[in-house]
């Protein structure tokens, strides 16, 4: 597991290296936020991923169980839920709009991002993906998911996950994860994409 105060003082150490919050973040420098606020901890079950495609799922479950939410026995009952074993962040989405959690969902690029194509991971299903993928998005608002189209600054996620309220689901490439993020990791699954920054890494797409 990653302690979630690992992971804070690493995203605002980030935010104070380039120099901006983002757009509606909070003023305050990293220096100047109290240390009670720089160290949140939350104990989260650990749910293993059981192959290369189905840590957006772990994190899912550990979020479920994190919050008490013990409607399905694994795994295999969210990929039976998705019908497919190619996972995608909007998948999760409805996942846990399924079971009424409250969440906001933050992404660049509505849809699938063709440029993916380029990406040895996604390359053999994208072109099989892309319409079930802009269908989900497509129907999401209907669903009762809001999906903001935007960014958001490690400023913002650390801030939000130190509030004590929030757990965040991140998609990452470990292959560029710096040594620095590396040696704090205790556990770290194999070609782990997907990351519940509450702790624990685990791939997926985006």
């Amino acid at each position: 597991m990653w302690p979630l105060c690992v992971i804070s003082e690493k995203l605002f150490r980030m935010a104070g290296d380039d120099g901006g919050h983002g757009t509606g973040s909070p003023s305050a420098d990293y220096a100047q936020v109290p240390l009670a606020r720089r160290s949140y901890c939350v104990d989260v079950p650990h749910v293993q991923q059981a192959f290369t495609w189905d840590c957006g799922l772990a994190c899912v479950l550990m979020v479920l169980r994190t919050l008490g939410i013990h409607c399905c026995h694994g795994i295999a009952d969210l990929e039976s839920l998705c019908r497919t074993t190619s996972i995608w962040t909007v998948d999760l989405a409805y996942l846990l709009n399924k079971f009424s959690v409250s969440f906001s969902f933050f992404t660049v690029t509505l849809g699938a991002n063709p440029q993916y194509s380029a990406e040895s991971f996604y390359r053999e299903q994208l072109q099989e993906d892309i319409d079930r993928v802009d269908e989900l998005f497509g129907k999401a608002l209907e669903a009762g998911i809001s999906i903001q189209c935007r960014s958001i600054s490690a400023y913002d996620i650390a801030f939000l996950l130190l509030s004590g309220h929030c757990i965040a689901i991140a998609l990452v490439d470990k292959s560029k994860l710096n040594s620095s993020w590396m040696n704090d990791v205790q556990q770290l699954n194999e070609d782990s994409d997907y990351m519940g920054i509450l702790p624990v890494p685990g791939s997926g797409k985006g």
